[in-house]
């Protein structure tokens, strides 16, 4: 095996986060920049950049998604 077969492993670019909304539907899976993460807030910011996503969403869509009760990091 030579070594430019092994590749190099990317630093992330995306954290993945469950949502659960406050009507009981949930989500899994939802990126959010790894850059947006690394401000004050952290986790918070995550949250803020999901709610901006769900508005984006709700507006193309025509249908809200709902205030979000819980967000936790994706295993």
């Amino acid at each position: 095996m030579s070594s430019n077969a092994r590749t190099r492993q990317k630093p992330k670019e995306y954290t993945l986060f469950d949502v659960v909304y406050e009507d009981g539907s949930q989500t899994s899976n939802r990126k959010v920049p790894t850059a947006e993460l690394e401000s004050p807030g952290g986790d918070g910011a995550a949250k803020a950049f999901i709610e901006s996503q769900d508005r984006k969403i709700a507006e193309a869509s025509g249908r809200s998604r709902g205030v979000i009760k819980t967000i936790l990091r994706s295993r």
